[in-house]
């Protein structure tokens, strides 16, 4: 896992002018802070609390409607909140401070009959970004994301996997201070998402805090040093993996010679699952595990019983049930 560094200084962008807000410091952080929007009489995000960490990637998973995509809106100024705060480098947020921040909403933004190279210049000059170096950053990331040669083309041309690369460079383009990007890696290929893992740890290695969203729990649990699930609009869990892991039921994986069935009826066992030799247990009881080995082994031989390192998708069906 990355190390969290304390202090770290980050030159201006090349093409844009000073500022104290275009120079990091120490403790870039984005702390949520009883984070609440209600539409009517529905609390779609409920005084959530979490903080991305500088220089780590921050995994933000939940089911469709848990408030995930609110709550990165409201970090981004996007909607105001009905009660809470955002909170960067350890006071308010300000629109100046956002304007430095990479942001990929869920609804693409782009202009289908412009080309590719003309439309993220456009949007580099609106980050504040000179002309000269938005272009230098659009071109080098679309060599980075394979999208070279397809600099001059319009966005209506391409496949929807290359208009999310080219959504993902918009975020990413210049040197920002902080990103936000829900659903990133949605729609892209295995070289796509290798590509877009390597441009995001560049970012994390100079400081910067990385909070995304993904229905992929497999690509968050390889990637994140952070997690934060979120259910009801409610954060239900955060923390590192091994943080989260702690926390989950232990389950012991028993394979047999012959079928484990039997392994159903002994006291202080909850069997998860059973598939001719292999069971999936949890036990009730501590000293349950001595009698399931002794029965296993009067019956035949035990192939293997150990821990199982519970999953993500595991940890996540349990705090979200």
């Amino acid at each position: 896992m990355s190390q969290h560094t304390e202090s770290r200084t980050t030159p201006p962008d090349a093409g844009r002018s000073a500022s104290p807000s275009t120079t990091a410091r120490g403790g870039d952080d984005i702390e949520v802070r009883g984070l609440t929007r209600a539409f009517g009489d529905i609390r779609a995000v409920d005084g959530v609390d979490f903080t991305v960490t500088g220089g780590l990637l921050t995994g933000f998973v939940g089911g469709n409607g848990a408030g995930k995509t609110t709550t990165m809106r409201m970090i981004m100024g996007v909607l105001s909140p009905t009660a809470g705060e955002v909170r960067w480098r350890g006071r308010p947020v300000t629109a100046i401070d956002r304007r430095e921040f990479g942001y990929m909403p869920e609804e693409r933004g782009l202009y289908p009959d412009q080309a590719v190279l003309d439309q993220l210049v456009y949007l580099g000059r609106l980050r504040g970004l000179t002309a000269s170096a938005a272009k230098a950053s659009v071109t080098e990331h679309l060599e980075r994301l394979g999208l070279g040669e397809r600099a001059k083309e319009r966005v209506q041309k391409l496949s929807l996997g290359n208009q999310q690369r080219v959504q993902i460079i918009a975020a990413l383009m210049g040197r920002p201070q902080a990103l936000v990007l829900d659903e990133p890696f949605s729609g892209l290929d295995p070289a796509a998402v290798d590509n877009m893992v390597d441009l995001l740890r560049e970012h994390t290695s100079r400081g910067v805090p990385v909070l995304f969203s993904s229905h992929q729990l497999d690509l968050v649990e390889r990637l994140c040093e952070r997690l934060v699930v979120l259910a009801r609009g409610k954060v239900v869990a955060a923390g590192t993996s091994d943080e989260l892991r702690s926390t989950s039921v232990v389950r012991h994986r028993l394979v047999l010679s012959g079928d484990a069935g039997w392994v159903r009826g002994v006291p202080g066992i909850h069997v998860v699952d059973v598939d001719g030799p292999t069971a999936v247990v949890e036990l009730t009881d501590e000293r349950a595990s001595r009698a399931l080995l002794s029965a296993a082994l009067e019956r035949g031989d035990v192939l293997d019983f150990a821990q199982q390192r519970p999953s993500l998708a595991q940890i996540y069906r349990e705090v979200t049930a």
